[in-house]
């Protein structure tokens, strides 16, 4: 799959005369033609609800995007939370799905109507205690433990992973939750990370489907919802395939219908928590090329670092680079794309084939939709960057400014030294 640039060397320019780089660039269009996707994908179930995971992209105009398509909200936070309700989610429109949670956080949960999906059996008892009641409509998060295997593949290892309740835990957690007077339940999981296969969440979903018929049988809940959360993935390099949520959708469809119909579920709500699906490939981090070096490698360094985006530092992960205006000049030269930060890992590519890049030079890198201005970070003093939305009559909208150094040092106000710093650096 060729990876190309939702927009122009143009187009940028004449943003960049506004908004200086570096700066995340979202495409509306295919943001809307994606949760569109996902919507009908998923008719076949009429209480489907995607559940966007604010953790990905928490800007609340994209936000308020998909929620035009139907999405609800995920949140992990009370600051999550706090941003949902602003942002005009309310009630069961928001999925609270954290794990080490303070109380304070439950409680503002339970204030906003959330659902409430616990992380682990002892929250039972932490929840009562906190809120001083369980409430009607509640839901608990599996891990199946060992690993996860699809097509024969292993694709992860939950057992290594600190969420969720084992199948124990979790079955004596619904007879409390039901005795303590709970009357909805629903169930969720999230395995797996970034699967670009149509086969994970069909498998996932026979996994809870199984468990809910016999969970059913034995504690008499009644299952209103069953949550596959994320997991579904995108193509970060151009050789992968993308998924088909047509396929994934009907994959889904076709275990319901052997497993949950046959046991007179077939009135159970499916919902999925996608934020990487939703968001990755409609965002891009526009950067400039401003600095060369010729050692022992040859380096271009760029006005953006991992503070802008973190996951290649973090992960080693890929992001495709489009050098713009040069999509089809020859990939002859071997660069390491860097940023400024005073750590050696702070590389957006490693021994990257690149056609030639020079000073002044635009960079798009590709699918920083999600996972992208959210995990930014201050290190080095280094500022979060500006958000600009690219809208569908092809105008573009700045949706978050860029971080200043008085916002950096407002947190210093009770200090003298604040009162002393000169932030009018025009002068």
């Amino acid at each position: 799959m060729k990876k190309t640039p939702f927009t122009t060397k143009e187009k940028l320019e004449e943003i960049i005369k506004e908004i200086p780089t570096p700066f995340h660039i979202y495409d509306e269009k295919g943001m809307r033609e994606n949760a569109k996707a996902v919507r009908d994908a998923f008719a076949w179930n009429p209480g489907f609800k995607e559940y966007f995971a604010v953790k990905a992209n928490p800007n609340p105009v994209l936000m308020q995007i998909l929620q035009e398509y139907g999405c609800g909200v995920d949140c992990s936070s009370l600051t999550e939370l706090m941003l949902s309700d602003a942002a005009g989610f309310h009630g069961h429109d928001i999925m609270f799905s954290s794990n080490d949670t303070p109380a304070e956080e439950f409680v503002y949960a339970d204030k906003l109507g959330a659902i409430i999906n616990l992380d682990d059996f002892t929250h039972v008892q932490f929840l009562e205690d906190t809120l001083g009641y369980i409430p009607e409509t509640i839901s608990c998060r599996f891990n199946p433990g060992g690993v996860y295997e699809v097509s024969n593949g292993i694709m992860d290892n939950p057992g290594d992973a600190k969420y969720g309740m084992t199948k124990e835990q979790i079955i004596e957690a619904y007879k409390i939750l039901k005795q303590k007077g709970a009357k909805h339940f629903g169930i969720h999981a999230f395995l797996v990370s970034n699967t670009v296969t149509n086969d994970y969440y069909p498998s996932l979903a026979k996994t809870l489907f199984e468990l809910v018929v016999e969970i059913s049988k034995e504690t008499g809940c009644k299952f209103d919802f069953i949550n596959l959360s994320g997991g579904v993935g995108i193509p970060y390099r151009p050789d992968q395939t993308p998924n088909d949520i047509f396929a994934i959708g009907e994959g889904v469809h076709k275990v319901y219908d052997e497993i949950l119909v046959p046991a007179g579920l077939g009135d159970v709500k499916i919902f999925t928590e996608m934020g990487r699906f939703m968001m990755g490939p409609y965002g891009a981090l526009v950067t400039k090329a401003i600095h060369e070096k010729h050692t022992y490698k040859e380096y271009i360094g760029v006005d953006a670092c991992a503070a802008n985006l973190m996951r290649p530092a973090m992960y080693g992960a890929y992001h495709h680079i489009t050098v713009m205006g040069k999509e089809n000049s020859p990939c002859d030269h071997k660069y390491d794309v860097t940023g400024s930060l005073c750590e050696n890992n702070d590389k957006f590519a490693v021994d990257r084939m690149l056609p030639e890049i020079e000073k002044g030079d635009i960079l798009f890198i590709h699918d920083t939709g999600a996972h992208g201005s959210s995990m930014g970070y201050n290190y080095n003093g280094r500022l979060w960057s500006a958000e600009v939305l690219l809208k569908e009559d092809g105008s573009y909208e700045l949706i978050r400014r860029a971080q200043t150094p008085r916002d950096y040092f407002s947190t210093l106000d009770c200090f003298p030294i604040y009162k002393e710093i000169d932030f009018d650096l025009k002068k």
